[in-house]
């Protein structure tokens, strides 16, 4: 067996795990009419049973008309897809595992008449399309209220269902990202302005689900610096702009900082070998969540989508940054899409029947 710092338990508040393994989320477009299914269930069934110690899902769309761009993107909110969600807490919970779920709201990059209701307009803090054009009208003081309330909404039922966190998907360019960056929200009302003002709409969604949810439900937070529109794009360029932004978000009650990079070896600041995920806990005193190319070597996930291919990598630093409390969970991506075992494998101690990535993985099931 490995004595790797991978296999440590972790306890925060109510979330109790037996490994410091997280199954981060990754869209799979698989839930027909937003509907998760058997298949779906039993897709995170076996990555439980392979030994993951959190299982985050694919994002789970909340219930504004203009949050998805897919139907087949599972959604978290009407009674089908509740139960279908139900089925699969109960089956992740039968191997062994936890679960939460990703709430997620698309923002602008979805495009006016697509999705489950095409008739809907988008929703965005200035109703930019990612090239800067405007093409639907900003949101509106109610429009703003009823989305946090939908995210609040959808926390309070994963409670009940029997999730064991929750997951608001703050990253990438989406809803919640937009409301963070000059170029998509221009508003100059209290959800506008400088870095601070800009995270009140988070903040706000934040608070809401806290209250629903009571003081022991863990709160999970996905950030990135980088956008799905732009790989290069920082959101913060020093630690004291960082600072700045998260400060906010764990004041109004977030637990767990999940911090997206595409590479986890990369420092995020000159000067200091910290990633994101080290700096973000060494700001707020949170745990942290990091991931990026975990297990893999050569392509990032970026490639994966063109086809292309990444060869098994070695743990050694991402073991000994763990071993030094540089953040407290790995999130493990496209290996585990890879293999469902990945976990089990690895605390064995069977590096040599570890599968490299490819492509055709993303299909898998």
């Amino acid at each position: 067996m490995s004595a790797s710092p991978l296999f440590s338990p972790f306890q925060h508040k109510s979330l109790s795990l037996k490994n410091r393994v997280v199954m981060p989320p990754m869209t799979r477009s698989q839930s027909p009419d937003g509907i998760p299914t058997e298949a779906v269930a039993a897709y995170y069934r076996r990555r439980a049973e392979g030994g993951v110690g959190l299982i985050i899902t694919e994002g789970t769309t909340v219930n504004r008309s203009g949050a998805s761009n897919d139907p087949n993107v599972p959604n978290f909110h009407t009674p089908e897809a509740l139960k279908g969600w139900r089925r699969v807490v109960q089956e992740v919970h039968a191997a062994g595992g936890k679960i939460a779920p990703q709430l997620w709201h698309m923002g602008m990059v979805r495009k006016p008449g697509t999705g489950p209701h095409p008739d809907a307009p988008s929703d965005g803090p200035s109703g930019l399309s990612g090239s800067g054009k405007q093409v639907a009208e900003p949101m509106s003081d109610a429009d703003i209220a009823d989305t946090i309330a939908a995210f609040a909404d959808a926390a309070e039922q994963a409670r009940e269902i029997g999730f064991d966190a929750v997951e608001l998907h703050g990253a990438h360019g989406y809803l919640l990202d937009q409301f963070f960056w000059t170029n998509s929200n221009r508003r100059t009302d209290q959800y506008g302005g400088d870095l601070v003002k800009r995270t009140r709409f988070a903040t706000e969604i934040v608070q809401a689900v806290r209250r629903r949810v009571g003081p022991d439900f863990n709160i999970i937070f996905r950030f990135s610096q980088w956008k799905q529109q732009d790989y290069s794009a920082r959101l913060a360029l020093t630690p004291e702009e960082l600072t700045a932004f998260l400060e906010p978000l764990a004041v109004a009650g977030v637990d767990i900082f999940h911090c997206s990079t595409r590479r986890f070896w990369e420092p995020e600041f000159e000067g200091s070998g910290l990633n994101l995920a080290g700096w973000t806990k060494k700001i707020t005193g949170k745990p942290t969540i990091t991931v990026g190319s975990v297990g893999l070597k050569g392509n990032d996930f970026i490639h994966a989508f063109r086809g292309e291919s990444a060869e098994v990598g070695e743990l050694g630093e991402l073991e000994s940054r763990l071993q030094q409390n540089e953040f407290d969970l790995v999130a493990v991506g496209r290996a585990l899409i890879t293999d469902p075992q990945w976990p089990a494998k690895v605390r064995e101690g069977k590096f040599s029947e570890l599968k490299p990535f490819s492509s055709a993985s993303l299909v898998a099931l």
